[in-house]
C-alpha cells in the first residue's frame, strides 16, 4: 500500500480523506500525519500557493511524497472573503460562524451565494510540484447554523440541490460530493497512475 504524508496537523482532515480513499480505492493508498511539529507559514496569495507551501514542508520533514490542500469559503457578497483566510478568519469554529453571519446580516437571500473551494498539491520529497487539482461546490450562506456533522463553516453552508447544509450531510454523503472529494478523486487517480 502506498503511503503519502498529508500536510496538515488536523486529525479530522486525515480521517475524512482516509475515509474517502476507502470509498474510491480500498487498500491502494493511505495518508499519514506529519510527525513532530508542523506549522508552516501560509503566506501564499492563492489556494494553490498555500497548498504547495504545506505539502513541500511535509514532504521535507518526512522525506516522502506529500499532499496538502488549501480550502476556503468564498462569499460573493464579501468579494470572495474569507477565501484564503478562512482558517484564520476568527479564533475558533463558533466565532468564525458568528463573525460571518454578523457580516452578512443585512444581505438578502438572493445575494448570499458562496462556494467552497479546495486546491490540492502533491509534492515530491525534493520539493518538486508533481500535480495540482481543484474541487468546488456551490451553495449559499444560511442565516443560522444547522446540522451536527462536519467542521468549520459547514453548519451555515447551504446546498440548494440537496436542501441541506454541509453539516446536515452524513460523512458518506459529504465524502461523495464535497469540494475536497471533487479534488481528491482525480488526484488519487493521478497518484495511482503516476507514482
Amino acid at each position: 500500500m502506498k503511503k503519502i504524508v498529508l500536510g496538515t496537523s488536523n486529525p479530522h482532515k486525515l480521517e475524512e480523506i482516509n475515509a474517502m480513499i476507502k470509498e474510491i480505492h480500498p487498500d491502494s493508498l493511505e495518508f499519514v500525519l506529519v510527525e513532530g511539529s508542523f506549522d508552516p507559514e501560509e503566506n501564499g496569495t492563492t489556494f494553490e500557493e498555500n497548498s504547495y507551501i504545506k505539502a513541500a514542508e511535509a514532504a521535507k520533514i518526512m522525506n516522502m511524497p506529500a499532499l496538502a490542500d488549501d480550502t476556503g469559503l468564498c462569499v460573493d457578497a464579501l468579494d470572495g472573503r474569507p477565501g484564503i483566510y478562512s482558517a484564520r478568519y476568527a479564533p475558533d469554529q463558533k466565532s468564525k460562524i458568528e463573525k460571518l453571519l454578523e457580516e452578512m446580516k443585512n444581505i438578502p437571500q438572493n445575494k448570499r451565494n458562496a462556494h467552497f473551494i479546495c486546491t490540492m498539491t502533491l509534492v515530491a520529497p525534493d520539493g518538486t510540484k508533481l500535480h495540482t487539482q481543484t474541487g468546488k461546490i456551490e451553495g449559499y450562506i444560511d442565516t443560522k447554523p444547522s446540522g451536527t456533522h462536519g467542521f468549520g463553516y459547514d453548519p451555515i453552508f447551504f446546498i440548494p440541490d440537496l436542501n441541506k447544509t454541509m453539516a446536515d450531510l452524513t460523512l458518506q454523503e459529504k465524502n461523495t460530493l464535497s469540494h475536497r472529494a471533487r479534488a481528491l478523486k482525480p488526484m488519487v487517480e493521478w497518484i495511482k497512475n503516476n507514482l
